[in-house]
């Protein structure tokens, strides 16, 4: 008797399991070193897959970030979700700006996709949205202890995590740092009634020429 031939449908469905598997895993890796203006084909090829095979898995790189990103989206919400459960509500905010800034320091793509509009990637923008949300009331808490400026509003945390994104360093660890740094600086700018502390340590950051 013949030995049973392997079926091929589920051969081909764990092909395509891995094919999507190496695209997501070479989008972040990307993302995450490069930002979001890598093209879809440079992916394809780090991930070993021809580009119709990446957009049958993802027709849209919205598609693509939505997915690698679905991760990270999870820890800021968890970061967020830390922070309203905090007995202090200003101590739950500070400790969110600083979770925050080091989430995004780490992950430039992640940063680009969170500040960016998806429209077309619904799953990414209502997590991101439910985010925002979130912060929105832990800062209305944080009002009520006198603590948090009157004045300040999301907007102003979607600001300083632009600035943040736009921290250039000459090595990763060095970029957490300043971002560390940049964090201090942004809740103390964020308290109502300023009282300096000390900051972590200074960064020596590599200068641009003005063009």
């Amino acid at each position: 008797m013949d030995a049973p031939r392997p079926d091929a449908s589920r051969t081909l469905r764990s092909d395509a399991r891995d094919n999507r598997d190496r695209i997501i895993t070479a989008a972040r890796e990307v993302f995450a070193t490069e930002g979001l203006d890598v093209p879809m084909r440079e992916i394809a090829r780090r991930a070993g897959v021809g580009p119709a095979t990446l957009y049958r898995h993802f027709p849209t790189k919205e598609d693509l970030a939505g997915t690698a990103f679905a991760d990270q989206l999870q820890v800021c919400q968890q970061i967020v979700d830390e922070g309203l459960a905090a007995p202090d509500p200003w101590l739950g905010f500070c400790l969110v700006i600083e979770k925050l800034f080091d989430v995004h320091a780490r992950d430039r793509g992640f940063t680009a996709a969170f500040l960016s509009r998806f429209p077309r990637a619904f799953a990414f923008t209502t997590s991101r949205d439910s985010a925002l949300a979130s912060i929105a009331e832990l800062a209305r808490r944080a009002k009520t202890t006198g603590h948090l400026r009157p004045d300040f509003v999301v907007d102003d945390l979607v600001l300083v995590l632009m600035a943040n994104n736009g921290i250039h360093a000459t090595s990763p660890a060095a970029r957490v740092a300043a971002s560390r740094r940049f964090a201090a600086l942004a809740v103390q700018a964020f308290r109502a009634a300023p009282q300096p502390s000390p900051l972590p340590p200074a960064i020596r950051m590599p200068l641009h020429p003005v063009v």
